[in-house]
């Protein structure tokens, strides 16, 4: 029977011609039917590919063959399924492009990066590492939520701060807003999905005066590999396929609430009103009513 899997990766390196990599990946994912979206730029790639697991294998033995890509942190989980022609049905299509960053702080110009990754990153702190840091430093600890607010909405660490963004784009406008300035004298631990996010997001909070920033070593993935629901998280874990959002248990709490009844759910959609691109955590039941909801408060 076909095994569905699906991959998130990155890599930061200096890569002398994106393109090329760009070219190189696209044909080679292609002729293995894998689906996703890789981003490449001068500073390394970032991607998340599906396909059945033979396939998926023979991708990360060509993809780590690439010495700048040989230790990149490879993250699995199972996919939904496939299709009649074997590909998989989490991602529409394929997209490999190149662009200036490979995650959009909006600040390519601030990220330097050698062999080692990013220079100038907050330290990284393993799973294990972060539970000796709260045993150690208790409250005085701050979660930062690297990642967009809808995705904390269904699931974050405890207590975390939550900083009110829309996209990846509005963290820089709000740390020099001086809104998380109270934050600087103590020890914060940004996070997110995989990881890319806080790597880069520990670099511009340490260049604007935040002192003690730390990063979770494999993002909120690798939390959930060691802890599940068991330790500091809380929710489901949004997830940008198909999918929607996974859980790493059987007992994983509900904590988001629908925008229009105000039950728990875990589930996230786009607004139905084609003309809006944002999207909601809203139940199966809700979707008409939030389109209602959306036009009434646009007017």
């Amino acid at each position: 029977m076909p095994t569905p899997k699906i991959v998130l990766f990155y890599a930061f390196a200096p890569l002398a011609d994106p393109d090329a990599i760009r070219l190189w990946q696209r044909d080679l994912c292609a002729s293995l039917q894998l689906r996703g979206r890789i981003l490449i730029s001068e500073h390394g790639i970032n991607g998340t590919l599906g396909g059945d697991l033979p396939a998926v294998k023979k991708w990360l033995r060509r993809f780590r063959d690439y010495p700048a890509f040989k230790d990149a942190d490879i993250k699995w989980s199972e996919g939904s399924g496939l299709d009649a022609d074997g590909f998989s049905t989490d991602f529409p299509k394929l997209s490999v492009k190149v662009r200036d960053e490979i995650v959009s702080f909006g600040a390519p110009g601030e990220l330097a990066v050698n062999d080692h990754g990013v220079v100038g990153g907050g330290a990284r702190l393993s799973p294990e590492q972060l539970h000796e840091l709260m045993d150690e430093r208790g409250d005085e600890v701050v979660f930062f939520d690297g990642r967009n607010a809808l995705e904390a909405d269904i699931g974050r660490f405890r207590n975390a701060v939550v900083p009110d963004t829309d996209t990846t784009r509005d963290f820089v406008g709000l740390l020099e807003s001086g809104a998380y300035d109270d934050l600087k004298g103590k020890p914060i631990v940004t996070y997110c999905t995989g990881g890319i996010r806080c790597e880069v997001l520990s670099s511009l909070m340490i260049a604007r005066g935040f002192g003690e920033v730390y990063q979770l070593e494999g993002g909120i993935v690798r939390y959930g590999e060691k802890y599940g629901d068991d330790g500091l998280w809380e929710g489901s874990l949004y997830v940008f396929d198909g999918r929607g959002s996974i859980d790493f248990s059987d007992h994983a709490a509900v904590i988001g609430e629908c925008i229009g009844c105000g039950g728990a759910t875990k589930r996230t959609a786009n607004c139905p009103d084609l003309s809006c691109r944002r999207q909601f955590v809203v139940c199966e039941n809700c979707d008409v009513v939030l389109c209602d909801e959306h036009r009434a408060h646009a007017s």
